[in-house]
């Protein structure tokens, strides 16, 4: 089977939220699950308020729904969204 890239967003529940505490346990749920190559970004939404993109990259066989799951029980995370998913070539 291939790999697929993944491109979800995170939307944390206030401004003050650490954002790099998301991404820290993002990045553990992702690699506890098989998944590798994660990268961050934040993108301005409104009023001081920064969604957190994350990319990774995802073993086709697995199924991704219980890695949704675990994220959205982050603490501080309101809601996710995946936004693209994609087979990876090469």
């Amino acid at each position: 089977m291939g790999i697929v890239i993944v491109k979800i967003k995170l939307m944390p529940s206030s401004v003050e939220t650490d954002l790099e505490k998301i991404k820290r346990e993002a990045q553990t749920l992702i690699t506890q699950r098989g998944g590798e190559n994660c990268k961050f970004e934040e993108e301005p939404i409104a009023f001081g308020l920064k969604a957190v993109i994350m990319f990774f990259s995802w073993p086709e066989e697995k199924e991704l729904e219980n890695l949704e799951e675990s994220i959205k029980k982050i603490e501080y995370v309101n809601s996710i969204q995946i936004m693209d998913m994609r087979r990876a070539i090469g």
